[in-house]
């Protein structure tokens, strides 16, 4: 029997942004790019590096205001366009890391972004510390700078612990790395070489390439999972064959191949492993005594609305935040655990 070949997937939610906006708001190509004056900036050390990017403290020697400088290696300049065009597109969002303007060299001709700085505390060390409300607090306003950015018919497709700026004292967090960000229209067969491998969806392990705003709430799911389970990361593969594997492992294979007869994909050879049956595995199987205080029905029900291999089944970010488990982020008279049980039974 012939398999009547489905309709490309479009996005549930937001999926004519774009195209109502018009071409000037999504087309970065042509954008005219507005140099600042990089004489104004010193820079006192260095922060981080990523692959494109070395990152460093710095200050505003006018205001004497601290600032993030990101120095970007050599990359074309339609990247460099693309990622001032979205943050300027995201300005005053919320949760969303500021654009002060973009400088260069004027030897070197070498582009930098100033960005307004934030005093992040480092999420290894800061992660295994959080309170059931602190997970909660902090996963809303991820997805508040999610369902922005989406709701301007932006991707991000780079969510990850490294990308999300956390200031506990002020209680202040900032979704960074808009590098990998792009605009989304319905149809368009995207790179699915994005994202970090621990944090990617299903969808890109397995080269669907009209894929759409939901890719950034499955790596929401999977940092939700590593908070409230202390597993960091909670999928870990060895390399992307087998992040589909560990996948599969906690998720089973049944839904997996409901989900590739669906949209008509087939696995390659470095899967075969999935041909055997997985069963899906017990949330409750990865609750501990030392992390029992971090889970509830709400968090689990939520997990499990997150992490679908079906990105057209996960929850969109507005639908996350009116979940009940943010109930204590929204009313925040009400008790901080609403929702928190005993889970040490499971635990005997």
């Amino acid at each position: 029997m012939n398999k009547i070949k489905l309709p490309g997937s479009v996005a549930r939610v937001y999926a004519d942004v774009n195209e109502r906006m018009g071409e000037d708001y999504w087309d970065y190509e042509n954008l005219a790019l507005q140099w600042g004056t990089q004489e104004i900036y010193e820079i006192i050390r260095k922060v981080g590096r990523g692959k494109y990017s070395e990152v460093f403290e710095g200050i505003n020697i006018v205001n004497y205001e601290k600032r993030c400088i990101k120095v970007l290696k050599p990359i074309k300049k339609k990247k460099i366009k693309r990622e001032v065009k979205i943050l300027q597109h995201l300005a005053g969002g919320p949760n969303v890391i500021r654009l002060y303007e973009l400088v260069r060299d004027p030897q070197s001709k070498t582009p930098a972004l100033i960005f307004e700085s934030v005093d992040n505390d480092d999420f290894r060390a800061l992660y295994p510390k959080f309170s059931d409300y602190d997970v909660r607090y902090y996963m809303f306003q991820l997805l508040q700078a999610l369902d922005f950015c989406h709701s301007k018919g932006i991707m991000h497709r780079d969510l990850k612990p490294h990308n999300v700026m956390i200031d506990h004292q002020k209680r202040k967090l900032r979704l960074i790395d808009w590098g990998l960000a792009e605009f989304y229209h319905p149809g368009t067969m995207y790179n699915v070489r994005v994202a970090s491998r621990y944090w990617k969806g299903p969808e890109l392990l397995v080269d669907l390439q009209d894929y759409d705003y939901s890719l950034d709430l499955w790596s929401l799911g999977a940092m939700l999972a590593a908070l409230i389970f202390q597993k960091e990361p909670f999928f870990r593969g060895s390399d992307n064959n087998d992040q589909l594997i560990k996948i599969a492992q906690v998720l089973g294979t049944d839904e997996l191949f409901k989900y590739l007869d669906k949209y008509s994909l087939e696995l390659d050879d470095h899967h075969h492993v999935l041909h055997e049956y997985i069963p899906r595995m017990a949330w409750s199987r990865f609750v501990t005594p030392q992390n029992q205080h971090l889970i509830s029905n709400g968090a689990l029900d939520l997990l499990g609305k997150l992490l679908r291999y079906d990105h057209q089944e996960r929850l969109t970010a507005a639908e996350a935040m009116v979940h009940p488990y943010f109930d204590p982020v929204r009313n925040p008279h009400d008790s901080e655990t609403a929702d928190s049980e005993d889970w040490s039974d499971m635990l005997s």
